[in-house]
């Protein structure tokens, strides 16, 4: 095919453009134009979606507006809305609905609405809502505590736990003399007074269990109530912790021997019961000491009929591994502890001692008190 020779005009006159392509039949079809609209939005919906997710989760973990330490009280049965409301009034979170949602939205995210724990809560300065959301999961609350000494009785314990002001509600049950551990026990704010007592209550159980395992074979006793019983007797002769298996020994070697205990404790239960130590007394009267008392071990032989109060683990322990002495014989020896005997006659030039000391005591109390009137 030859070439038609163009002139010069022609040569440099540009050439007409060629018009587009006709355009394809798919791409006009709804169909596609549909699919890449959701294919649009899912993209922008998912880049936001993780916008949101990144400002949440810094939102969640960074620290919080709390300047200073404050403590919250969550009530059982607030619920997540509840729990957030208290946050936000005492200055934990944030008080705005961004952060209420921002920790509500967390909270369920970890799937934790439902373990937040009821309690007194501590907070620092700065505390993020994850830290405050991983507390309340936890139960990290502040704990308290109520003490119960050694030897109390039970009337003495229930009425301590009744006046103990962070625990609530009523003592339903009325334990038995000598069914309650002596020790300091721990709770959170919400905790009922009827759990404490159940918890004590748990505690002698269990000890007494594991301590009547580890007695010695030859004991005069033949039952953990015994035990028990003996163990609250010594707890009252003696407050030092060094003299309780001598003691036990004592009453141990006279049980052996069919002595009578003659102890002083236990006329005062036998008349008064678990008011014995309620109120302060100036001693036992000779009318006392006679009186008709089935727990005065002056008048009856071997044990009293039940524990005089509630004694403590190392009673107890005591009990099951007394001392291995021939004393059979006791008494105060004026520095709060005792003096111990293995005869009669050894015991009675210790009661003189004693009796010495406590004459010249009140003596000097007397010369005391007449200085102090005409010193006025």
């Amino acid at each position: 095919m030859r070439i038609k020779p163009k002139s010069p005009r022609e040569a440099l006159q540009p050439e007409v453009a060629p018009g587009p392509p006709p355009r394809s039949r798919h791409v006009r079809n709804p169909l596609v134009i549909l699919t890449n609209m959701v294919i649009s939005l899912a993209v922008f919906g998912f880049l936001a979606a993780g916008g949101v997710l990144y400002f949440g989760k810094q939102s969640f973990e960074k620290p919080g507006p709390l300047t200073d330490n404050a403590t919250v009280i969550v009530s059982s049965g607030s619920g997540l809305s509840g729990i957030t409301d208290r946050l936000a009034a005492q200055g934990v979170i944030a008080d705005d609905w961004m952060n209420d949602l921002i920790f509500n939205l967390g909270v369920r995210f970890h799937k934790n609405e439902k373990k937040l724990k009821a309690g007194e809560y501590a907070f620092a300065p700065g505390v993020s809502m994850q830290e405050v959301m991983t507390d309340l999961v936890e139960g990290n609350a502040i704990n308290h505590a109520v003490t119960i000494p050694e030897g109390w009785t039970t009337a003495q314990i229930i009425q301590r736990v009744k006046d103990n002001p962070i625990l609530v509600g009523d003592i339903t049950t009325s334990p038995p003399e000598g069914a309650l551990l002596p020790e300091t026990y721990s709770f959170t704010r919400g905790t009922t007074r009827q759990q404490i007592i159940d918890q004590m209550q748990k505690a002698q159980s269990d000890a007494l269990a594991e301590i009547w395992e580890r007695r010695v074979a030859d004991l005069p006793i033949k039952t953990p109530e015994d035990l028990v019983i003996l163990a609250s007797v010594v707890e009252k002769e003696t407050a030092k912790a060094d003299e309780r298996p001598r003691v036990a020994g004592v009453f141990v070697n006279r049980l052996n021997k069919g002595m009578r205990l003659q102890s002083d404790p236990t006329i005062l239960y036998g008349l008064f019961g678990g008011e014995a130590w309620i109120r302060d007394r100036s001693g036992i009267t000779r009318s006392q000491l006679q009186a008709k008392n089935p727990y005065n071990t002056y008048q009856i032989d071997a044990l009293p009929p039940g524990p005089i109060g509630n004694p403590g683990r190392a009673a107890m322990e005591a009990v099951a591994n007394p001392s291995r002495t021939k004393d059979l014989f006791f008494v105060a020896d004026g520095t709060g502890g005792h003096v111990f005997a293995e005869t009669y006659e050894q015991h009675q030039a210790n009661v003189r001692k004693w009796r010495k000391i406590e004459r010249e005591r009140r003596q000097a109390e007397r010369d005391a008190a007449a200085g102090e009137a005409s010193g006025n």
